[in-house]
């Protein structure tokens, strides 16, 4: 854990917990837009997630994992709200008005409890094996452990529980697919920037 003073340590935790709620809104909004990329289908959520495994190892490098587990946990319920209001009042990219949150939108609600529940596990793990290994003289062992099995956990229970059986037909179909290209894209980002 690095020594930071008490003001930088609360702007920190500031920014910190800011980024996290906006990568995770972000993100389940875009989810919900899917894209083929040379034949392959994923959704534009897929290219902003990765930021989340940057956040969680920033926070575990200023914090430390005791605290960085708390932080998480504090800004998943915020997540959870706000991504349900974003993703219904703009469902499936299109301004749908204030009117749209006195409906339940079943299928943003699979998408922001998929990713309240996918967070907590990927996050965790992130936390744990990032912590585990930040020792090593190999710098990148670190972040790249953390972020491939951050994101395979994070990825497969996240897709499951937001799509399996799902109403839209698209992604009930397809949702193995999109997961996997998800991973890939996910870990592609992550090593390319973050490493």
């Amino acid at each position: 854990m690095n020594v930071f003073s008490q003001t930088q340590r609360y702007k920190a935790l500031f920014w910190l917990s800011l980024f996290h709620l906006l990568v995770i809104t972000s993100s389940n909004y875009l989810v919900q837009l899917p894209v083929s990329i040379l034949g392959f289908h994923t959704t534009w959520g897929a290219f902003s997630f990765p930021f989340i495994f940057l956040a969680t190892d920033l926070t575990v490098r200023i914090f430390g994992a005791p605290l960085a587990r708390r932080i998480i946990f504090a800004v998943m319920i915020p997540a959870l709200l706000i991504s349900y209001v974003i993703s219904s009042l703009f469902y499936m990219g299109s301004w749908q008005g204030f009117g749209a949150l006195a409906h339940f939108n079943l299928f943003v609600a699979r998408i922001a409890t998929a990713s309240f529940m996918a967070y907590a596990l990927g996050q965790i793990l992130d936390v744990h094996v990032f912590n585990r290994l930040r020792q090593s003289r190999r710098w990148w062992l670190a972040p790249t452990a953390s972020t491939l099995f951050g994101n395979v956990s994070d990825t497969l229970a996240f897709f499951f529980i937001a799509f399996w059986r799902s109403p839209d037909a698209f992604m009930a179909e397809h949702w193995m697919e999109i997961a996997l290209v998800d991973y890939c894209f996910k870990v592609l980002i992550s090593i390319v920037f973050f490493l």
